[in-house]
């Protein structure tokens, strides 16, 4: 008998591409249709079938709360007798944007935009603005949006100028952006040496958690900090994902090291489509209208998504406990996890950091994009839908974390790593 998941999809293709708004969605990497969802609440989420699911993906983080959380909810519906949205300056605009420079380090000045991929885009433009020079450098396996000058691949020749990793982008697009490897150092002194006084900025996931979640190794930022400063760059940081989850101060926070500009994602808006792109004072004035970066935007700084982030961030600030809380929690699951799938016999490195972690099917170390590629990815796609016919929503990729959330339970862990027992001596 066809579920409603399973019709709504073929609708779904019908009239959408690949009957997904985002391709992460699809489930094409382990074998299935989607799950179209109805409702959450809490650590769980609902399909639209009525079956029920721990969820470890959390909207892909910003749920850090868990879903319909009080503190949120009633913001939410307080700013909705006010309108939905003015293309105006609004008072909450001015908190959220004092309560980041006041509590995270560097972030003089914020600009609010509507997404991940936007704030990237402008910091971009605003690093190449400030230094008056036109190469990036990112690291193979770190995401950075859609725009067309982070979709690089580096390919074999970590050395070259960027080949653009999707149809419709111009190579002229991508020829500015070059591509290290994450946690090889010399990989960027080699770049910088080649593209002497012409690096506007370096950019990173500070952990990289779009190609599983990669560690960054010791020393590793605190020497790109310094990497940068020598040869006249700015350092970026991609917080969208560790950005007010490893702690309030982001990564910047949990590493002690510095960036010049930051940008952040929808944790800033408690799950509403926000983003944001700030940092030092000097840099981000020369953002318009007080500068010659241009960059805007109708909707950004959305008067209900300045209150969904608001109401979010200062719980957060208020109850420094959640991140204890939710790395131990972190903690005891992949620690159960790990020793379910040792029992079964399954090849596994697990990496865990904070409130995030990812399981690598492989008996390898993985450091980087090469060696987190060396995953047995057909064994993940059984290990994922077997986990899912039981209940665990996980993110339907091999290169995808898991989150953990404040309203995730003690009980809900043991019945995880339960099944998991189970699932690791089927796969």
């Amino acid at each position: 008998m066809e579920t409603k998941s399973e019709a709504l999809f073929e609708r779904a293709q019908k009239v959408i591409p690949g009957g997904v708004n985002s391709p992460v969605r699809a489930f094409r990497s382990v074998g299935r249709h989607p799950l179209f969802i109805e409702r959450a609440e809490g650590q769980y989420i609902y399909d639209a079938d009525g079956n029920r699911y721990t969820d470890y993906v959390g909207s892909w983080g910003p749920m850090i709360l868990g879903h319909k959380a009080p503190v949120v909810q009633e913001a939410v519906l307080k700013a909705l007798e006010g309108g939905l949205s003015f293309g105006a300056p609004t008072e909450r605009e001015v908190l959220i944007a004092e309560l980041i420079t006041q509590h995270v380090p560097g972030v003089e000045m914020i600009r609010m935009v509507n997404s991940g991929t936007e704030a990237v885009m402008s910091a971009v433009r605003a690093a190449r603005g400030f230094t008056g020079r036109s190469k990036i450098i990112k690291f193979e396996g770190c995401y950075h949006g859609h725009s067309d000058g982070m979709l690089v691949k580096a390919g074999s020749g970590v050395m070259t100028a960027g080949i653009p990793d999707s149809l419709g982008v111009p190579g002229g697009c991508a020829a500015d952006t070059l591509t290290a490897v994450y946690n090889d150092l010399d990989s960027v002194e080699q770049l910088f040496q080649q593209h002497r006084g012409d690096v506007a900025a370096v950019i990173l996931e500070p952990v990289a958690a779009n190609m599983g979640v990669v560690l960054p190794k010791e020393g590793f930022l605190q020497k790109l900090r310094n990497m940068c400063d020598t040869n006249g760059a700015l350092l970026i940081f991609d917080e969208v994902i560790t950005g007010f989850r490893l702690a309030f101060g982001g990564a910047q926070e949990y590493f002690g090291v510095q960036a010049d500009l930051v940008t952040y994602g929808k944790i800033i808006g408690g799950g509403m489509p926000v983003g944001a792109y700030g940092g030092r004072r000097e840099i981000m004035e020369t953002v318009a209208p007080l500068g010659g970066v241009y960059q805007a935007g109708t909707l950004s700084g959305n008067p209900v998504a300045m209150a969904a982030g608001l109401a979010q961030l200062r719980f957060l600030l208020d109850n420094p406990q959640v991140y204890g809380q939710i790395e131990q929690s972190c903690a005891y699951l992949v620690e159960g996890l790990q020793k379910a799938a040792a029992e079964a016999e399954v090849p596994l490195t697990v990496h865990q950091i904070g409130s995030l972690a990812c399981l690598f099917f492989t008996g390898s170390p993985v450091d980087d994009y090469g060696s987190a590629k060396s995953s047995d990815t057909k064994r993940f796609a059984r290990y994922f839908n077997a986990m899912l016919t039981r209940g665990h929503y996980f993110a339907p990729s091999q290169f995808e974390a898991i989150f953990l959330g404040y309203a995730h339970t003690k009980e809900d862990l043991d019945r995880t790593i339960q099944d998991a027992r189970g699932v690791m001596k089927t796969i």
